[in-house]
């Protein structure tokens, strides 16, 4: 089995809204990369994207102005699969969320993979080891990460069931090993974990959207004035190790949460914004309007505050409670 010492080469296979950032995270880790991609229009995207975001990230510290031709010419990108994957240590595949695009992949890197290659999905949405081959079930793991993937520190790592320990391990220290934050999962399950928790979150923002008991505004104040900073401290669990869990039970016993109920249909808030067009930045409105202000400009504030946020993150995160 390979150790961390064994990787060298890593592939990225797909350059549209993933593969970009993950490309850059492993080329800061001083691994050469080589991306694929389908159109050569989505390549030249990917370089444009690339070069922007080591821009910023030299702008930000987080990469020495002598470093930033070094991190960017470690990514190279090669004209068909096999030449892409030819003497990779790890494949990490983020193309498009549709099964049969998948499925259509993996066969293809059935007949071309080193035998002893890691491959790892991006896939959000699909179970990628019930679409793969069987051949490939020994080498193949999940390695979901969030968007912009070179910004957010989570990745969420499962192997499938054939795939040995050491393999997840591997990739969790790579990861880590990158300036990620890597989670292992047991088993799979759809959504992963962080996913999961959001649509929870989102159930309920509907329930009290929908019945009129708050604003949008007023929802997003109450969480980052309360268990959202919290819980950059003391995460979930042991938020309620410091509350007491039978102040927990109690909550349970007294029955003072009750679920939603048709949680799982659309809600009416939500519907109301789709068939308005308002889907958010991109149209100019979503539960806010951002009509006549510079979009590009609000996401630079956006990462700005988020890279100081993962910064005190990471201090917190290293000393603990």
């Amino acid at each position: 089995m390979k150790t961390i010492q064994d990787i060298h080469k890593i592939a990225v296979l797909g350059a549209g809204t993933m593969g970009p950032g993950i490309a850059q995270i492993y080329a800061m880790g001083g691994y050469e990369v080589t991306m694929w991609t389908r159109r050569e229009e989505t390549r030249e995207k990917a370089k444009t994207a690339l070069r922007t975001s080591i821009a910023t990230f030299v702008k930000e510290g987080l990469i020495a102005a002598e470093d930033e031709e070094a991190v960017y010419n470690r990514v190279s990108f090669a004209a068909t699969v096999e030449e892409t994957v030819a003497g990779a240590d790890i494949i990490q595949e983020t193309i498009v969320e549709n099964k049969d695009a998948k499925a259509a992949l993996y066969q293809q890197l059935a007949e071309v993979v080193s035998p002893d290659a890691i491959i790892a999905s991006n896939t959000s949405a699909l179970n990628i080891f019930e679409i793969a081959p069987e051949s490939l079930q020994p080498q193949l793991c999940i390695a979901h990460w969030y968007s912009p993937p070179q910004l957010i520190p989570l990745v969420e790592v499962v192997k499938s069931e054939q795939a040995p320990q050491e393999s997840a391990d591997l990739l969790i220290e790579l990861l880590n090993a990158c300036g990620k934050t890597a989670v292992y999962m047991k088993k799979f399950i759809r959504g992963y974990i962080a996913n999961r928790l959001q649509q929870c979150l989102n159930r309920e923002i509907f329930f009290l959207l929908d019945n009129g008991y708050c604003d949008a505004e007023s929802i997003d104040l109450a969480a980052k004035a309360s268990f959202i900073p919290r819980a950059c401290v003391l995460g979930l669990c042991k938020r309620m190790d410091f509350g007491g869990l039978d102040m927990t039970a109690n909550n349970y016993r007294n029955r003072s949460y009750t679920m939603p109920e048709h949680g799982d249909e659309m809600p009416a808030t939500l519907e109301e914004h789709i068939e308005k067009g308002e889907l958010g930045i991109k149209t100019g409105h979503g539960f806010y309007d951002y009509s006549g202000q510079d979009i590009e400009a609000l996401k630079a504030k956006r990462d700005e505050e988020l890279f100081e946020l993962f910064r005190l993150e990471r201090k917190f995160m290293a000393e603990g409670v």
